[in-house]
C-alpha cells in the first residue's frame, strides 16, 4: 500500500491517530496476522514523472555515511530513468517518523513496525524496463558505488486498484 498525504503533519494529526487507535473490526481481525510489517512514514526527496503505472519496483536501503552525496547521485539517476521508454516515474523517499507513541493498531500486531531508511519507488508501463534499471543503474553494486549500504531490499508490484478521495467518498 502506498498513500500520498497532503503533508507530513497528517501523520501526527488527531484524526489520523484516532483511526490508528480505534481500528475497524476488519482491521482488528486481520492485524494479528501481519508480522514483520514495514511501515515507513516518508518525506519526498525527489519526485519525477507519474506516481501511476502498471508496474512498480521498490528498493529499500540505507546510506553508508554520506547521505547528501547518495541523494545527489540518486537524483541524477532518477532524472535519467524517467526519460527511458517504459518508465513513467521515480520517487526517492526518506523515512521520518512522526513523534507519536505506539498505536493500538501496532499493539495488535505485536509491537513496533519496521521502517526503511530510504525507499526508491520506480513506476513503469513495461516490466522489462524496470528489470533493466534493477540490473543496471539501480543494481546493488551500482547503489553501493554511490554510497548505499547493500544489498537493497527489493519488491515488485503490479497495480491492482487505485482510488482517489472522490472514489472513496
Amino acid at each position: 500500500m502506498l498513500y500520498e498525504l497532503r503533508d507530513h503533519a497528517v501523520l501526527s494529526s488527531g484524526d489520523y491517530l484516532a483511526r490508528l487507535n480505534a481500528p475497524t473490526p476488519w482491521s482488528t481481525k486481520l492485524m494479528p496476522h501481519h508480522r514483520n510489517m514495514v511501515r515507513s512514514q516518508n518525506e519526498v526527496l525527489e519526485s519525477r514523472g507519474s506516481a501511476m503505472g502498471r508496474y512498480a519496483m521498490t528498493l529499500r536501503f540505507s546510506p553508508a555515511d554520506r547521505p547528501e552525496e547518495l541523494g545527489a547521485a540518486l537524483k541524477a539517476r532518477i532524472a535519467q530513468a524517467v526519460s527511458e521508454p517504459g518508465i513513467s516515474g521515480a520517487h526517492l523517499l526518506r523515512h521520518r517518523a512522526p513523534d507519536i507513541g505506539q498505536t493500538r493498531e501496532q499493539a495488535i500486531r505485536g509491537g513496533a513496525d519496521g521502517a526503511a531508511d530510504w525507499t526508491l519507488v520506480v513506476i513503469g508501463y513495461e516490466s522489462g524496463a524496470l528489470d533493466a534499471l534493477g540490473s543496471g543503474p539501480l543494481s546493488d553494486a551500482s547503489l553501493e558505488d554511490i554510497g548505499a549500504t547493500g544489498p537493497a531490499t527489493r519488491g515488485r508490484y503490479v497495480l491492482s486498484a487505485s482510488a482517489t478521495p472522490v472514489d472513496i467518498g
